[in-house]
């Protein structure tokens, strides 16, 4: 990996730029990124990203060898020169652990918008009992062969991961699938492989597909206790083709009511599409996929959009740090996610969600947790739901009439050709009796003769 693709990512959650490295400071990011999802520390380069020239090669293996000597296990560490006419720069890699680490003077640090931060007792129990889970996505899966990825959806992924980097890697499929962590070197794949590539994941892992439920009011129970569902959908194949299927279906569903202006129509969306799709791609991406049983699980009712996900929050995220603190149960996912463009910005979404909600003027987000799943609710404005209610007058009328009478309203007068523009797929003789069922209910008049003919409201 160059450089510059390193520091494409910015100073964050991944990436630590250190222009005036110490051992402690150095131990610090080793220990941090080793607990949460891994990252990278870059030595001998300025705020800006550029070689010092400061940097020499035996007091960086110096440097790096007494900051490991304070880290509480060991943290793995992987080793990158990079040289040019202004000096040395290193970056070292540590990839996320499945052990607990601290320094050697007992702090436990995590990785977080803030940089290294400390943890107190009880959320070090919480981070522990995480990590004794141990890293399921890099396990192997039983039965499965490179055979069962899916070769169209990995040139997709290679297609859009190198546009997003602006250049090729130049590494073999197979070398990148293995560098993700979706192959082992001895090419089995992994959870992680078949839940981004698999052609059929969930004959494997049948727990990672996606339920769509549409409910007709704000009750899941229809009259005399039977379902109340109006459309059930669920969704199967690789992650990225769960996402996007099911995003399909939200755009039909989440058009709220058609405003016209002019000859043009507007559909407005009941929910801002930024909060909504990125309660999704969390729910698909941060789920725990040990638990069987149950699937994903997007409920729509009238008032409110309930995005569910098996698993409880992880690591050492609580509801009260939840907006400023990040952790991935699923790093690889994530990453895969990311690299592939469903991701904007690695740990931002939740700032984003809530801001996009208040600013549509909705109730902020609720999140519900239990040891077993995480929920996220997105509630419409009761106000705006009052005032978007069909009107009275719209009473037994079809969709072009309702069109017809908003044209009216803005506009003052409609005419036959000016109909037929709103709805150029339906017959004259249909969009003719429209009109003349209009005027008989009253709604509307009808001024002039043959080609002269217009409508105002009465």
């Amino acid at each position: 990996m160059s450089l510059a693709s390193i520091l494409r990512r910015g100073v964050g959650l991944q990436l630590e730029v250190l222009t005036d490295p110490s051992p402690l400071r150095l131990a610090e990011t080793l220990v941090a990124f080793a607990n949460t999802d891994g990252g990278t520390v870059l030595l001998g380069v300025d705020a800006q990203g550029q070689i010092t020239g400061a940097l020499q090669p035996d007091e960086a293996e110096g440097m790096l060898r007494s900051a490991l000597a304070q880290c509480r296990p060991l943290v793995n560490t992987e080793w990158q020169q990079f040289e040019d006419r202004a000096g040395l720069a290193v970056a070292i890699t540590v990839p996320r652990s499945t052990e607990l680490h601290a320094l050697a003077d007992g702090r436990v640090l995590v990785r977080t918008h803030g940089g290294n931060e400390p943890l107190d007792g009880a959320k070090i129990s919480h981070l522990a009992a995480t990590k004794a889970s141990g890293d399921f996505e890099m396990e192997t899966v039983a039965g499965a062969t490179r055979a069962d990825l899916d070769e169209e959806v990995i040139r997709d992924y290679l297609h859009r991961r190198a546009a997003r980097l602006g250049r090729d890697l130049g590494q073999t499929e197979d070398e990148l699938l293995v560098a993700i962590g979706a192959l082992t070197p001895r090419g089995q794949p992994t959870v992680a492989g078949l839940l981004l590539f698999g052609k059929e994941p969930q004959f494997f892992i049948p727990q990672s597909g996606l339920v769509y439920v549409r409910f007709a009011g704000s009750d899941p129970r229809g009259p005399g206790g039977m379902p109340g569902y109006i459309r059930r959908e669920e969704f199967t194949g690789a992650l990225a083709r769960v996402i996007e299927n099911c995003w399909a279906i939200l755009l039909q569903e989440m058009r709220g009511e058609a405003v016209v202006r002019a000859l043009k129509r507007e559909d407005r969306m009941l929910y801002p599409l930024f909060a909504v799709r990125e309660a999704l791609v969390n729910a698909v991406c941060h789920r725990d996929y040990r638990l069987t049983g149950r699937r994903v699980e997007i409920r729509q009712f009238d008032d409110r959009l309930e995005v569910s996900s098996p698993g409880g929050l992880p690591g050492y995220i609580t509801l009260d740090n939840i907006v400023e603190e990040h952790f991935s149960r699923n790093p690889r996912l994530v990453n895969g996610l990311f690299e592939w463009g469903y991701i904007e910005q690695l740990g931002l979404g939740i700032d984003r969600m809530i801001e996009e909600m208040v600013q549509a003027g909705h109730p902020q987000p609720e999140f519900r947790a239990t040891p077993y799943s995480f929920t996220v609710i997105l509630r419409r404005n009761v106000a705006a739901v009052a005032r978007r209610a069909v009107p009275e007058w719209a009473t037994g009328m079809n969709e072009r009439q309702i069109r017809a009478i908003q044209y009216l309203q803005e506009s003052g007068r409609i005419t036959n050709r000016e109909y037929h523009e709103l709805c150029p797929n339906v017959s004259p003789e249909t969009l003719r009796l429209d009109l003349n069922d209009l005027v008989e209910k009253g709604l509307l008049m009808k001024i002039g003769d043959k080609k002269g003919t217009y409508y105002i409201l009465k």
